[in-house]
């Protein structure tokens, strides 16, 4: 799609990856962004630049998927949607039934909602953890769903469901898969986000940085704004009914991670190994970016380290108001 003179609605805008797609949106010759989120997650204080832009409105009737009159009235005049609200992987594995009120019948909302209004294309926002725990590296958009967690199975159901929408209605659609994400904007919630905050906590209170387990675990850490370039790109391409794993293709050790932050906080401490608990997480996750390089024009543009760097700025003047210095 060219988005030039487009309108376009931005579900669950004012979270992480949809504030950071709403920068990267403002980069183009787009008409009008209409932001619809009920700021459970998501905060005003993510968006509070971007709204100095004329451009970009929050729509005032209300931001909830599960409330299918009000998001038709949000998407009157749309051409295009881009759909990131749901609930975290933790919240449902605690949530179970809420999470599936959410992140699935609130995703056959949004969908409805699309063909109801016309909607040219609608980029959905899913999730590396349909793959599970890698049955092989990198794991490329074929590797089996080897998911045993509920957010992975909401987000399971979803893709399925878009898939069926195209077909019988014509759903113009592409979903991102998206590798471990962090950078600003990012809290505490997030499973695999938390792990990087609750390093830095720890420096911050003068000891080293936290590792559970051995520290081997290898992830795939992609920055929040190379996810909102992911997600303009897919807009402007011709892809369509297809999913896109979005990362950078490289593999991170949590020790490694640990390590990248104590070079640039100057921490001297040690790294701190402690027993892995969280049954609900994977222990290897690395994508292959071939496919999403060669058909929706999207390479990452942001290494782990200048990222962190960012992370850590931000968190100085946003959350701790005191200057961290770097390498």
């Amino acid at each position: 799609m060219d988005l030039k003179g487009k309108k376009f609605v931005l579900v669950g805008g004012a979270g992480l990856i949809g504030s950071h797609t709403l920068d990267c949106l403002l980069n183009e010759d787009i008409k009008e962004i209409v932001i619809y989120d009920n700021f459970v997650r998501g905060s005003e204080e993510n968006i509070k630049d971007a709204l100095h832009d004329s451009r970009v409105k929050v729509f005032e009737d209300g931001g909830d998927i599960l409330q299918k009159d009000v998001l038709l009235r949000a998407l009157d005049g749309a051409d295009g949607v881009f759909h990131f609200a749901a609930l975290w992987l933790l919240h449902c594995h605690e949530y179970p039934r809420t999470a599936f009120k959410v992140n699935v019948e609130g995703t056959l909302n949004v969908m409805e909602a699309c063909i109801e209004r016309n909607v040219k294309r609608l980029v959905y926002s899913s999730s590396a953890s349909v793959y599970g725990d890698a049955l092989f590296e990198p794991m490329d958009e074929n590797h089996p769903f080897n998911n045993k967690n509920f957010y992975g199975a909401t987000k399971i159901a979803s893709e399925a469901m878009m898939r069926a929408f195209h077909h019988r209605y014509g759903l113009d659609y592409v979903g991102l898969r998206y590798m471990n994400v962090y950078g600003p904007r990012q809290d505490y919630k997030g499973a695999y986000m938390a792990v990087i905050m609750k390093m830095l906590d720890s420096i911050d209170r003068g000891e080293g940085p936290t590792v559970f387990g051995d520290g081997s675990e290898t992830f795939d850490f992609i920055a929040a704004h190379d996810c909102g370039l992911a997600n303009v790109r897919s807009m402007e391409s011709n892809a369509t009914d297809d999913y896109y794993n979005i990362g950078t293709g490289v593999g991170t050790s949590l020790r490694e991670l640990a390590e990248i932050i104590l070079d640039i906080t100057n921490c001297k401490q040690d790294i701190n190994y402690l027993p892995r608990s969280e049954a609900t997480l994977v222990t290897n996750r690395v994508g292959s970016t071939k496919k999403s390089a060669d058909e929706i024009n999207f390479v990452s543009t942001i290494s782990l380290k200048d990222g962190l760097k960012d992370l850590v700025k931000w968190r100085d003047k946003e959350i701790l108001d005191s200057p961290t210095s770097f390498n």
